[in-house]
């Protein structure tokens, strides 16, 4: 049995959505910021992953590379200032 790239990229983009939603569970119980900047770029690795499956399975003959690059840059800019500024 061959597993297509799409149930792999879906796969990948539920475990971020996953990843995001337990690290928003436990920013409401203990309010430690380092986690909600973590659930939020989670949520767009997500989404960076909805734009592979679009790019790699949907859109075959158009190139979102770019897209898909800028977005994932947009997570690391918000991940990077807040694992500086909530060093402790």
């Amino acid at each position: 049995m061959i597993i297509t790239p799409i149930v792999i990229y879906g796969l990948c983009m539920l475990t971020a959505l996953m990843c995001a939603w337990l690290l928003l569970q436990a920013y409401r119980k203990t309010r430690y910021r380092l986690l909600f900047w973590c659930s939020i770029f989670f949520s767009i690795a997500a989404i960076n992953n909805v734009l592979l499956v679009v790019d790699k399975v949907v859109m075959i003959h158009t190139d979102i590379t770019v897209y898909r690059y800028a977005i994932a840059l947009l997570g690391l800019m918000v991940l990077l200032p807040a694992l500086i500024l909530e060093s402790e």
